[in-house]
């Protein structure tokens, strides 16, 4: 678990910067940190899918991922209901910032792509359970605590201290992996890890083009997308 208490903490030094700097920060600057947020959304989830889209034992599982999750998401309106707090949120705060969608942002980022995770599977299955800093299956981990601590600030700089929340967010994710490969190695087959990429990815592509005023998809109701490749390799698992 060092490698995600690691991976962790330099999400909350990096939002803790990024919030303090923040209120220092002028307009266009600002405006100028949205647009490579944007940027830098649209490559990560890119690299994300693009390369596993060529290991996905079912290359049209992620449209149907897609297609089920978007009607769910729609259904629930979870888009709705993200607004209708994010407003309250504001009125209560005396600002007009979109603090939870730049949440939802952050947690993608932080939680979908090949470090986030396989880096807590390996470092569950290597030898010495993960707690030496010497130690090769924390590797994918630091590497991408590394690359958080750069993203963090730049999101809490983007939209403030509601960016801490992602640090949980992100210490239960990967924890949660890190359990099932522990206890339970083969209830989380390579297939699964290579479809919640794909999808991941185009949800993160899907985030920047909303941040660059380019397309509002509504990321928020395709959340429930990261569900169905799971559903389906557990009822897979059964047969």
């Amino acid at each position: 678990m060092l490698g995600t208490i690691v991976n962790t903490t330099t999400i909350l030094v990096g939002t803790t910067f990024g919030a303090l700097v923040r209120e220092g920060i002028k307009d266009k600057y600002k405006s100028a940190l949205f647009n490579a947020l944007g940027l830098a959304c649209l490559v990560l989830g890119m690299n994300a899918s693009l390369p596993n889209m060529a290991k996905s034992e079912y290359p049209v599982m992620f449209i149907i991922s897609l297609a089920i999750g978007s009607m769910i998401g729609t259904r629930l309106d979870l888009a709705g209901k993200i607004d209708q707090l994010n407003i309250k949120i504001n009125q209560i705060s005396g600002k007009d910032n979109n603090g939870l969608q730049g949440l939802v942002t952050g947690c993608l980022l932080y939680c979908i792509g090949t470090f986030a995770i396989v880096g807590p599977v390996l470092s569950a299955l290597s030898p010495s359970q993960g707690w030496s800093f010497s130690e090769s299956g924390n590797t994918y981990l630091y590497t991408n605590a590394t690359l958080d601590l750069v993203t963090s600030a730049v999101l809490a700089a983007s939209y403030g201290w509601i960016m801490i929340l992602a640090a949980p967010i992100l210490f239960c994710w990967q924890g949660l992996f890190y359990a099932i490969a522990y206890f339970f190695s083969a209830a989380m087959p390579e297939p699964m890890r290579i479809e919640l990429s794909i999808v991941g990815g185009v949800l993160i592509v899907s985030s920047g083009l909303s941040i660059l005023n380019i397309k509002d998809c509504k990321t928020v109701n395709l959340l429930p997308s990261l569900l169905v490749p799971v559903v389906f390799y557990l009822v897979k698992s059964l047969f």
